[in-house]
């Protein structure tokens, strides 16, 4: 696996380099597969528009090298420790949706989110045994619904 992430980081660099950006990529193993930190002036270029830049290199590397990683792992870009901060933004939204869900006993449904998104909700309110999650949608508007369980007595 370290040569793939090596391979990961030589690509992005020669990508960012490319592109005239003043950043740089370095690789490291962690339990998901690769983690690519990125790191230079132009940090919030990556960032813009929700991370777009950050999502569409990563998107290139795993379609270039992470295919060859065991299955299950990937390679997850980083810049300015984004990733921890949307994931702590998500669950903290996912908690929010589970409340209203059950003062209101209405559906909550999140806009467009991509499945990295819709992964970490369901992930976060997979142990609720009073609520239910399941993507809807197809393609860029895929959606996230959280909404009450049906009990099995209630049928």
């Amino acid at each position: 696996m370290q040569e793939i992430c090596a391979k990961a980081e030589e690509l992005a660099n020669a990508i960012l380099r490319g592109a005239g950006f003043d950043l740089h990529a370095s690789a490291s193993q962690s339990d998901q597969g690769c983690l690519l930190s990125i790191d230079g002036a132009d940090n919030g270029l990556l960032l813009n528009q929700g991370g777009e830049l950050l999502d569409a290199l990563q998107q290139i590397l795993n379609q270039a090298v992470g295919r060859s990683l065991p299955k299950g792992q990937r390679i997850v870009c980083d810049a300015d420790n984004y990733r921890a901060a949307r994931e702590a933004e998500l669950r903290a939204m996912a908690h929010h949706a589970a409340r209203q869900v059950r003062s209101t006993g209405s559906a909550f449904i999140f806009g467009p989110m991509d499945g990295n998104e819709r992964r970490v909700i369901h992930l976060t309110l997979a142990d609720e045994p009073d609520l239910h999650t399941e993507s809807v949608g197809e393609g860029h508007a895929r959606r996230l619904r959280v909404s009450a369980k049906v009990s099995a007595s209630a049928s």
